[in-house]
């Protein structure tokens, strides 16, 4: 397998950016009750965190690098962020109005999901190409969706689920996720 195949899948499974690094948790744990928004949450947020990683690069090193403002880049990058979100958010509202009622608060919440400007600083930090920095952001924004949905599911099927009564809602979703976390920290496993 390639080196850029080697970025995706470990984006995508071995380092999951939310089972494995424990970031973007708020959507995951807001979003994921039901399947319909958690696809819209994932979708949303991938193509934010995809886009804003793309820009990102570009920016540090054609702009931040060269104009020796390096240090800039955390203010950089959370600006490239709030405007992709930005411009998610009004085509969401004017193509799907409904799909952004049921987002609410969440959508706008993506410009602080810190899962998204992880992706843009462990990207430049790793000093990765510009194909390795959209491999890495799609592999990161695919693991963040494939999550987001596995657990929207698990949690549907709970609900319908024999659960003793005190750990019902957030207590077995809390347990559901540390399960699903051990089974992909078991991905670990592949690398060595």
């Amino acid at each position: 397998m390639g080196e850029l195949g080697l970025i995706l899948i470990g984006a995508l499974l071995v380092n999951n950016f939310v089972l494995v690094q424990f970031l973007g948790l708020c959507p995951f744990m807001g979003v994921s009750s039901r399947y319909p928004p958690a696809l819209a949450m994932g979708l949303a947020t991938a193509f934010v965190l995809a886009l804003s990683a793309a820009l990102s690069h570009v920016l540090y090193h054609f702009l931040l690098v060269p104009l020796d403002l390096v240090f800039l880049r955390i203010i950089v990058f959370i600006t490239v962020i709030a405007s992709v979100v930005q411009f998610t958010e009004r085509v969401i509202r004017s193509a799907h109005p409904l799909l952004y009622e049921v987002l609410g608060i969440y959508l706008p919440l993506i410009t602080s999901n810190c899962a998204v400007l992880a992706v843009a600083l462990l990207a430049v930090g790793q000093e990765l190409t510009f194909l390795a920095t959209l491999v890495y952001s799609c592999g990161a924004a695919a693991g963040f969706a494939l999550v987001l949905l596995l657990f929207a599911a698990l949690r549907e099927r709970l609900e319908h689920a024999s659960v003793p009564t005190s750990f019902r809602g957030a207590p077995i979703a809390l347990v559901t996720a540390g399960i699903l976390s051990l089974g992909f920290v078991g991905f670990a496993g592949m690398a060595g």
